[in-house]
């Protein structure tokens, strides 16, 4: 069987860089100009691009994308594009040139970069709540009024409900010991939960906690958060991509690149849907980003800075890996809570603006 597949796929990557771009070995007759002569631009800027032909060449047709997105197409050479309408991050501007019955597919790597540097906010801690120490949290959520919690490691990963005010689990359930559980969101009565490095994700009952399915990650390597929205599912891998999940196959259908107007954010662990916009904490590092899940860009960073200097146990914590994790937000009520891996305390939090 193994053996058949290979070859299929052989026989299709034959066929599809026959049919791709420039005809397989064959040089282009045609190039991708960019006016500005750049590869890093702001959202806020106006990209524009040409083709030229050599020997004066004739073609039908071009048609330009970036990324997944169709920016125009026709006869004339020229492409100017506000790039506030695409997404940010790492991007490739590419042009399908269609011309004696075949077609050349020409690609220029960009960077596009947010307008504005975040907003700096900092924090008021407004109550706080016992939190069980021995809770390597991963995910935190409230779904109807209850607080839901996955906790990690290997032959310690458990699913959790919890009291808010007094810490108390009150149900519980173990994942075998090969499973490293991740983060966790519910949608549609099913709370999905990803693990590590297993390369897939499972689905139980939020009352029960029955396992009812699994789900495969297909693109990304591992799982590392969850939130939605009530429609789109977000997925971070602790790479670049926030990765867009299709809410009934839970498929990896597309991904938003976190960026600032200076960098590309990697790391990105915890995940939260808060009024709109996508919190996520840096693995490591006592912030959180506010990320708009439109286009990456990072509106907002949240400095957390001396919260864990709070603890009643932080003296027994290990600094490099004992962090803030775990950012929940009950939206009948508009308020925020955030902890950490085996953290003693819940903090109730108001978010201020520096």
């Amino acid at each position: 069987m193994k053996k058949i597949n290979f070859l299929l796929l052989f026989i299709l990557s034959i066929f599809i860089f026959s049919c791709g771009s420039n005809n397989g070995n064959k040089k282009s007759d045609f190039s991708l100009n960019i006016t500005e002569k750049k590869k890093q631009f702001s959202q806020n800027e106006v990209l524009k691009a040409s083709i030229s032909s050599k020997e004066n060449k004739k073609y039908d047709s071009v048609a330009y994308f970036i990324g997944d997105k169709r920016l125009a197409s026709g006869k004339t050479s020229e492409l100017e594009v506000d790039l506030s309408l695409v997404l940010l991050g790492n991007q490739n501007l590419t042009a399908v040139v269609y011309y004696d019955s075949t077609r050349d597919t020409l690609q220029k790597s960009l960077k596009i970069m947010s307008a504005r540097a975040p907003k700096v906010y900092t924090y008021e801690i407004v109550n706080t709540y016992p939190h069980q120490t021995d809770a390597y949290t991963q995910g935190l959520e409230f779904h109807n009024d209850t607080l839901y919690e996955s906790v990690g490691q290997y032959g310690k990963s458990k699913l959790r409900k919890t009291e808010l005010e007094t810490g108390e689990v009150y149900k519980e359930i173990s994942l075998e010991d090969e499973y490293f559980a991740e983060g966790i969101t519910i949608l549609d009565d099913r709370l999905l939960l990803l693990t590590w490095q297993e390369g897939q994700g499972f689905i139980y009952d939020p009352n029960t906690f029955e396992r009812q399915g699994t789900f495969a990650y297909n693109s990304s390597k591992e799982g590392w958060g969850l939130c939605n929205n009530g429609e789109k599912i977000y997925k971070s891998d602790g790479s670049e991509k926030i990765w867009i999940l299709d809410p009934e196959t839970l498929a990896e259908k597309s991904f938003i690149q976190p960026t600032t107007n200076t960098a590309i954010k990697s790391k990105f662990n915890e995940l939260e849907w808060v009024d709109g916009l996508i919190y996520a904490n840096t693995y490591q590092f006592p912030s959180v980003a506010m990320i708009n899940p439109e286009n990456g860009a990072i509106e907002g960073i949240i400095n957390f800075k001396g919260l864990q200097d709070k603890l009643g146990n932080k003296d027994s914590l290990d600094p490099n890996n004992d962090v803030l994790n775990g950012i929940a937000y009950h939206a009948a009520t508009g308020k925020l809570y955030v902890t950490g891996k085996k953290w003693d305390t819940m903090f109730e939090v108001k978010i201020v603006e520096k």
